[in-house]
Order: structure tokens, then C-alpha cells, then sequence
């Protein structure tokens, strides 16, 4: 794993970013939602399936469910069926079942922006609450999925092994206006741009400084 001394200058970070926000739209997620206890809903929904499919399945839940207390009038039974199209429904429903009875008893359905109590809710590893508090509160937080793991690797930006890893990395690396003019930008470059396969490269704009592109082109032409 890259070392956290590695130094890469501030004005190469900031010209990447640069480029990406150019590029991907200015907004802190694609999920749809209106209050706060939805988009935790739905971040919890999207582990291991996309927004857009999160998207599809959640109007009629969301019209249902606006906070803790609503979701505490429905039964897990009830709200299993709404998500039974998404990966490991089960067990993301009675994890968001469980997570709002915990924040209407202990944090009067208040969403916490704290990143130890979100920590505590079932389901929520240290991705999802930084995405949660990143989105409901301009957190200084980079959410690191696979997309983020892959473009910051395939920049040189870090050279690491997985998402923890490149979480750690980043997290030491980059400043908080970085981390929060960055999150989802960076999503949505690996999505749609960098993606893993057939990554749209031929016209990217950081591929002049982009260590993947440098080794593919070097690949290729037999050097």
C-alpha cells in the first residue's frame, strides 16, 4: 500500500479534481429522497445494488416512510416485501428496521450527524456514514466505494489493494475542502467514465497524467 508520505503535489490533486467536477454533475447523490431518514434508507438499500434500482423500488416505501416513527408503524414483514428486489433485502430490512427504532428511542428520529453514533445503527459500516454525513451535512468525507477505489488507483493517486485501504489513504491525504468538493464527483467519474471495464479513455481528460492510461498505451504499443 502506498505510504501516506507519499507526496503528490496539491496542484496535481487539484487539477484532477478539477477535471472531474467539470465533467460529472454537481450534486451530492443520485439517490431520491426528501427527508433525512429516507436517504439513510436508501444508502443502506444501494450497498451492493445500484442507486438506480434503489431508485425504482423506494417511491412506494417513501410514500409510506418518512421517518423512524412511520417506519415503526410498519412491519419488518411489511417493509421486507417493499425491498425484496434488492441484494441481501432481508437482511437490509430488518437492519433499517432495527436502525429506526434506535434513532426514534435514543435520538428523537433526528438523524445524528456523529459519525461514532451512526456507527452504532445496524448496517452502517464507515462508508455508509460518511456517505450519510456527507450528503445531510457537508461532512468532510470521501465515501469510498469500488468507483472511488478504482479511479483514485488508476489516477496514481494511491496504490492500494482495497477500499479500506484506499479509505485510510485518502482520509490522511487530502484536506476537508477537497473531501467535500470531491465525494460524489468521484462517484459518479468511476460510473460513468472510469468504469471497469471498456473505460472511456480515449478522451478523458486526465489522460495525459493518468498512470492506467500511461501503462495501457505503453502495453500496447510493445514498450
Amino acid at each position: 500500500m502506498r505510504s501516506s508520505s507519499t507526496r503528490i503535489s496539491r496542484s496535481q490533486i487539484d487539477a484532477w479534481f478539477s477535471a472531474i467536477r467539470s465533467e460529472c454533475p454537481d450534486i451530492p447523490t443520485e439517490l431520491v429522497y426528501e427527508t433525512p431518514f429516507q436517504l439513510v434508507m436508501a444508502v443502506m438499500l444501494s450497498a451492493q445494488t445500484t442507486d438506480r434500482q434503489v431508485n425504482r423500488i423506494t417511491p412506494p416505501l417513501f410514500a409510506r416512510v418518512k421517518t423512524p416513527g412511520d417506519m415503526l408503524a410498519l412491519s419488518l414483514e411489511a417493509l421486507t416485501e417493499y425491498v425484496r428486489s434488492v441484494n441481501y433485502y432481508k437482511t437490509k430490512a430488518k437492519h433499517i428496521h432495527e436502525s429506526a427504532r434506535m434513532l426514534h428511542e435514543e435520538h428523537a428520529g433526528k438523524i445524528p450527524n456523529d459519525m461514532p453514533a451512526l456507527r452504532r445503527l445496524p448496517g452502517i459500516g464507515v462508508k455508509t456514514a460518511k456517505v450519510i454525513l456527507s450528503v445531510l451535512y457537508d461532512a468532510p468525507y470521501v465515501g469510498v466505494d469500488t468507483h472511488v477505489h478504482r479511479v483514485a488507483n488508476r489516477l496514481g493517486l494511491v496504490s492500494t489493494r482495497t477500499p479500506d485501504e484506499t479509505d485510510r489513504v485518502l482520509d490522511e491525504m487530502l484536506t476537508d475542502e477537497q473531501k467535500r468538493r470531491i465525494h460524489h464527483p468521484l462517484v459518479l467519474f468511476g460510473r460513468y467514465r472510469c468504469t471497469a471495464r471498456n473505460p472511456r479513455c480515449h478522451d478523458c481528460p486526465l489522460r495525459r497524467t493518468c498512470r492506467y492510461f500511461r501503462e495501457k498505451n505503453r502495453d500496447t504499443s510493445g514498450e
